[in-house]
C-alpha cells in the first residue's frame, strides 16, 4: 500500500526528567514541530482528536517512572485513521479509534493465554521507547524521539502499531472515547477482570483519580453491595459519593480503618488501590477481610516495596494481586465498556472535569498533581 512521505506535526516533547514544579513556570513539555515518518508494516497514521492527562504521564515528568528522553508523552487518546501502512486489512481511513498503551502481538505466551496486558514484545517495545516493530517514527532536528508506551498522544498526529488501536463507534464523542483507553480500561478492568467482583460483594477503592473513580463506576455496574471510596482529597470524596459510592472515608482519620471494618462486617471482600503510594496500599490491605483480595492497579515509584506479614497472608488466606491494563483484552473489553456507557450504566462522561488546548498542557499537569482534576482532556480537534 502506498504511504505518504515524512510529514510535520506538533507534539509535546519532554527533553529531561525529573522536572520541578510549578510546571506552568518550568515548562517540562515544549510544543515543537517534529517529523513523523510514514507508517510502516502493520502501522497506522492517526489524527489525534482528544488526549487525557494521566498520572502515568506525570510520573515520567517527575521522575517516578524513568524513561529515556527526549520522549513524546501521552497515552490515553482517541482519533481518526488517516493512513494505513502495508499489511492492514481490518481498518479503513476515517475509522474512529481508541489508543491502548500496551500493544499486544497476539502470539507470545501471555497473549496465547488471553492476557494481552502482559504481552512480552509489547512490554519490551514500551520499555525501549519504540513501536511494536522496534522502530521510532518521530524525529526532531534529525534525531530520534522516543515514543511513550507506543502512543505519544500529546501530538496532532501519531504513527502507532495496529496492535495499539481499537475501532469504536463514530457516535462516541472523542473526549469521552479517549478515557476508555486508560482510565476506564484500567479501573473497570481491575473490578471485573482482576477481582471478578460479584453482585452483593463489598468493594473499597483507595485513591480517587481517573482510574480510581472508574473503578467506583465499575463496582457499581458490577452490582457491588457496598462501594467504599477512600482518599485524602475531600472534593474527590464528594465526587465519589455523587457517582454513587455508598460511603466515603478520609484515610488520614485515625479511626478510618476501624470504621470501615465495622460497616463491612470485618473488612471488605475486595480492596483496590489506585493511588501509587505505599500508605495507600497499606490502608487497602488493612481493610481487607479474612479471605479477601487486595489489588493494586497503580504504578508506584520502582523504589517502593510492600511489606506484608507472611503468617497473616497464609493464616487468613489473603490474596494480593497486581492489575495492569485492567487485566484484560482491550479489543474485547473496550467495546463492552462502551456498550455499558451507551446504555447509561457506566457514566464515563462525568469523569471529565476540564479540557483545553495543547498549549496549556504544563499548567494542566500542575492541576493534576494538585488533585484539582479527575481527567483533563487535551482538545486537538
Amino acid at each position: 500500500m502506498k504511504t505518504s512521505p515524512i510529514r510535520r506535526t506538533r507534539s509535546a516533547i519532554l527533553h529531561s526528567s525529573p522536572v520541578r514544579r510549578p510546571y506552568a513556570e518550568t515548562k517540562p513539555l515544549s510544543i515543537e514541530a517534529v517529523d513523523l515518518d510514514a507508517p510502516g508494516m502493520d502501522e497506522v497514521l492517526v489524527r489525534v482528536a482528544a488526549a487525557g492527562l494521566c498520572h502515568s504521564d506525570l510520573s515520567v515528568i517527575n521522575g517516578d517512572r524513568p524513561r529515556e528522553t527526549p520522549i513524546a508523552l501521552g497515552h490515553e487518546a482517541s482519533g481518526v485513521v488517516e493512513e494505513l501502512g502495508p499489511g492492514i486489512s481490518d481498518l479503513n481511513v476515517g475509522d474512529h479509534v481508541v489508543m491502548v498503551f500496551v500493544p499486544s502481538c497476539g502470539h507470545c505466551a501471555p497473549c496465547a493465554d488471553g492476557r494481552a496486558a502482559l504481552c512480552e514484545p509489547g512490554a519490551a517495545a514500551n520499555g525501549a521507547g519504540t513501536l511494536l516493530s522496534g522502530k521510532r517514527r518521530i524525529s526532531l532536528g534529525g534525531e530520534s524521539v522516543n515514543h511513550h508506551i507506543g502512543v505519544s498522544a500529546f501530538s496532532e498526529h501519531v504513527v502507532v502499531s495496529r496492535r495499539s488501536l481499537v475501532r469504536v463507534d463514530k457516535n462516541i464523542p472523542f473526549n469521552e472515547a479517549a478515557l476508555f483507553g486508560c482510565a476506564v480500561l484500567t479501573g473497570m478492568g481491575a473490578v471485573v477482570n482482576t477481582a471478578n467482583v460479584r453482585p452483593g460483594e463489598t468493594v473499597a477503592i483507595i485513591g480517587l483519580g481517573g482510574v480510581g473513580l472508574s473503578a467506583v463506576l465499575g463496582a457499581l455496574a458490577a452490582g457491588a453491595g457496598q462501594v467504599v471510596a477512600v482518599d485524602v482529597n475531600l472534593e474527590k470524596l464528594a465526587f465519589a459519593e455523587a457517582l454513587g459510592a455508598t460511603s466515603t472515608f478520609d484515610s488520614r482519620e485515625s479511626d478510618a480503618v476501624d470504621r470501615i471494618r465495622s460497616i463491612t462486617n470485618g473488612g471488605v471482600q475486595v480492596a483496590i488501590e489506585t493511588a501509587g503510594v505505599e500508605p495507600a496500599f497499606d490502608f487497602a490491605y488493612e481493610i481487607t477481610r479474612r479471605g479477601g483480595q487486595t489489588i493494586t492497579a497503580s504504578l508506584a515509584n520502582p523504589s517502593v516495596k510492600i511489606a506484608i506479614q507472611q503468617v497473616g497472608l497464609v493464616g487468613e488466606e489473603r490474596t494480593v494481586r497486581g492489575s495492569y491494563l485492567g487485566g484484560g483484552v482491550p479489543s474485547r473489553d473496550i467495546p463492552r465498556y462502551i456498550d455499558l456507557y451507551q446504555q447509561r450504566r457506566l457514566p464515563v462522561d462525568r469523569l471529565m472535569t476540564s479540557s483545553g488546548p495543547l498549549e496549556e498542557i504544563n499548567a494542566a499537569f500542575d492541576d493534576l498533581a494538585d488533585g484539582k482534576t479527575v481527567r483533563h482532556v487535551i482538545d486537538l480537534t
